[in-house]
Formats: structure tokens, C-alpha cells, sequence
């Protein structure tokens, strides 16, 4: 099974690796690193500790776990690896010089090898769940101890592995440690091969993210700037067809609310253009937080086009709007506007983090919507009771307090497989 996974890989990477240059058209950050996808870039000088983080949202949740290693082991070199250009440039805003952030190569042989001997990684440990089968195996043939952190399988994902239970039941032989996030993500881990001895319920690592101190003094501050009497509703890691829907929700927002500003957030940086072009062909009055252009009462959009600064944003604002979430892209992080304490929006489709969606929807803390209509509806109405606004906000805010911990859990898990 696994010779038929390395030819399939074979084939298809080149389309892949096509796939990453070509976007580097759009985002020169593609370009940045391309040969580390296969295998290549610096070498270290003594063994590390690895730590892979797929996109954005998985990079912001390794931050606790990869704060506790650079304090516990700091004789030992991090190596933080992503997939997207967006994720290698939060963890770098993140860790500064003190991680070694990489793309992750493709999963072939030969760029796996090349990684491994340059990286020397001594401990693994891969957020959420991501199965690939070499760089595993040669954890495997290495004996490097591999722990998916907050890891997670839904029903439907467990059907699709069963149709490669053999390749998956060897993938997962290999000494793997399972921090699963709940007890029945770890049953359905040991149904696809995991060991039982191995397999153990840590929790999910995204609510243990931390803001800086200083977060609602930047969140006072920049209201001020966008208006401290008006109200501000935040839409926060927005998509292509969402957009749209959002300024029309907002035309209709201010019928009800003659002042109201919306302050948008694309999710990817290439976007910022075409976002811009969007307002201005629909006649709509914006300024873009790079021209620092002042927000006059007549501004009915503020667009956010800079990396980094969403959650300061989210402070600022009233109500958030989490995007990915209208369109079937899978939602993005529900519990960063929930740990501010601020009522939160969000489309039907939250399956990138559905237990979370579940959890806050039923504590009272998320509204579903549909369509324009419903978030005209939803917002405006939060804009208009101050009281549902801060009940929804502690219910969001308790949430994410309750569950805190699984960083400190994944430590002690951890430590013992350091050799």
C-alpha cells in the first residue's frame, strides 16, 4: 500500500509544487523558501525539536506549546514548519529569530530524507490532525518519538481512511503518541490503527492562546480612531463571495444605524486589491489602514489590508464577524473574538473547528446566519442591546476559559520523549 502512495506522490507532486509557483505570481512569499518544500535550506548543527503548524490559525495555537519549549528547553532549537505563505509569515511575526520557521517539504522520500538530515529533529509534534505517510514512516526508521497535538478525526474523515486502512494502520504503527482532543477522537484514532497504550485525551491546544496585556488599551486606542461614539462591527478573515454579502449586510445595518462603520479583514494578503476595487466600484466610502487616511464620519468601511493586526481590531470593535464561514471554506477562529469578550456572527460553515462552533453556539456566545438578511438582523440587533451584547460576550469569554489547560496537559506529555 505505501509503494502505491509514494507513486501516486510521485505524480502528482510536480502538480503541486506548479500549483505553489504559480501562485507566487499573485504572492511573492510563495516564492520565499520554495526550495525548503523539497527537503533543502540551512542545516543545523545539533538535534531539534520540530513542530508543524499547517496554515494561520494552527500557527497562532502552537504559540503557547512553542513559548513552553523555548522556556523549558532552551538549549534545544525549534524548528516550526507550515504549508502556506500566510502561516510562514504570522510565525515568523511571532517567534521573531527564535524559531527556525521552514515550509514543510512534500511528502516524497528524497525531500523528506533531505529535511530530516538538515533539521535532525530529536521530537516531533504536528497540530491537529495531518497523515502523511513518509515523513512519519521516516520518523519510524529514525526512532523520532511523533505526537499529534490536538489531534482530531470526524466520522466522515475515519470512512475516507478506511478505504486505506492498510497504508494507515502502518503510518500509524510507527511509535506515534496520539494527544487526542477528546474521548472520542482518540476512539476513532485507535479504529484506524493507533496503539491504545499510546492514545491518550489531552484537549485542543487553540484555547490556550494568550493576547498581550496591553490588547485593550491598542483595542481603546484604535476605536477612538475609528469613532469611540459610532458603532463598529468587525469582519474578520473574510473570503471571495463573502465580501459582497457582508457590505450589503452593511447597507442595510445602516438604514438602522445611519453611522455605523464596518471594518473588513480579507483573510489573504492578494486579496487586498481586488477587496479595494470591490468598495470603490460599488460607491462605497472606504480607507485602507496602509494610506492612514483619517476615518471621517462619512467612512462606511474601514479595510484592514495588513497582516497581524485582526485581533486588536477585534477589541476595538462591537460585534465580529468571523469569515469562512458563509462560504464552504470551514470557518476560521471562533474563539478569538470569544476570548474579548465580544458576541459573534458566523455563516453555517464552521467544520474546520466544529466541536468549538458546537460548544459556543450552544453557551450562547455565537449567532448563526445565513445570507445579508440575517446578518443585518443578527448585528444590528446586537448593536442595539448593549445587554445581550456583554451576556453573549461572557458566555464567549467563560468558554474559552473553561477549557484552557491542554498546553500545560501536551507539556507533561511531551517531556518524558526527550531523550
Amino acid at each position: 500500500m505505501r509503494f502505491v502512495y509514494i507513486l501516486l506522490a510521485y505524480l502528482l507532486s510536480p502538480l503541486l509544487l506548479a500549483k505553489l509557483a504559480l501562485r507566487g505570481f499573485r504572492d511573492r512569499g510563495h516564492w520565499n523558501g520554495f526550495s525548503q518544500r523539497l527537503g533543502l535550506g540551512a542545516a543545523l548543527d545539533r538535534d531539534s525539536i520540530w513542530v508543524h503548524a499547517v496554515s494561520v490559525g494552527e500557527v497562532q495555537a502552537s504559540a503557547p506549546l512553542v513559548e513552553a519549549l523555548l522556556a523549558r528547553f532552551p538549549d534545544i532549537p525549534i524548528v516550526l514548519t507550515t504549508v502556506t505563505a500566510t502561516g510562514h509569515e504570522r510565525a515568523q511575526a511571532l517567534f521573531r529569530q527564535r524559531v527556525d520557521v521552514r515550509y514543510v517539504p512534500v511528502d516524497l522520500p528524497g525531500a523528506v530524507r533531505r529535511f530530516f538530515h538538515r533539521v535532525r529533529p530529536r521530537l516531533a509534534v504536528i497540530l491537529e490532525t495531518e497523515i502523511w505517510p513518509n515523513l512519519y514512516h521516516r520518523c519510524g526508521r529514525l526512532k523520532v518519538p511523533l505526537v499529534l497535538a490536538s489531534a482530531r478525526i470526524s466520522p466522515r474523515s475515519v470512512n475516507r481512511y478506511r478505504l486505506l486502512v492498510g497504508l494507515f494502520r502502518e503510518t500509524l504503527s510507527h511509535g506515534i503518541f496520539i494527544a487526542a482532543q477528546s474521548a472520542e477522537d482518540a476512539e476513532r484514532f485507535r479504529s484506524i490503527g493507533a496503539s491504545p497504550d499510546r492514545t491518550h485525551v489531552i484537549g485542543n491546544i487553540k484555547f490556550d492562546f494568550g493576547y498581550p496585556p496591553d490588547i485593550a488599551e491598542r483595542g481603546q486606542s484604535l476605536r477612538k480612531m475609528l469613532g469611540a461614539a459610532r458603532p463598529v462591527w468587525v469582519a474578520g478573515s473574510t473570503h471571495a463571495n463573502e465580501e459582497e454579502v457582508l457590505v450589503a449586510a452593511h447597507a442595510r445595518i445602516r438604514e438602522r444605524f445611519p453611522n455605523a462603520l464596518l471594518v473588513l479583514v480579507p483573510r489573504h494578503p492578494p486579496r487586498f486589491a481586488d477587496v479595494a476595487s470591490m468598495l470603490k466600484d460599488k460607491g462605497i466610502r472606504y480607507v485602507t489602514r496602509r494610506s492612514a487616511s483619517p476615518v471621517t464620519s462619512d467612512t462606511e468601511v474601514y479595510l484592514l489590508d495588513t497582516l497581524g493586526e485582526l485581533p486588536p481590531f477585534y477589541a476595538a470593535g462591537d460585534v465580529a464577524f468571523v469569515g469562512g464561514s458563509l462560504v464552504p471554506v470551514g470557518g476560521h477562529n471562533l474563539l478569538e473574538p470569544a476570548a474579548l469578550s465580544l458576541p459573534v456572527v458566523a455563516g453555517p460553515h464552521n467544520f474546520n473547528s466544529a466541536d468549538i462552533a458546537t460548544l459556543l453556539i450552544e453557551r450562547g456566545a455565537v449567532k448563526t446566519v445565513h445570507d445579508e438578511r440575517e446578518i443585518a438582523a443578527s448585528v444590528g440587533g446586537l448593536l442595539a442591546d448593549p445587554a445581550l451584547r456583554a451576556r453573549m460576550g461572557e458566555a464567549g469569554r467563560k468558554a474559552v476559559d473553561d477549557n484552557r489547560g491542554a498546553a500545560d496537559r501536551l507539556m507533561e506529555f511531551i517531556e518524558p520523549l526527550l531523550p
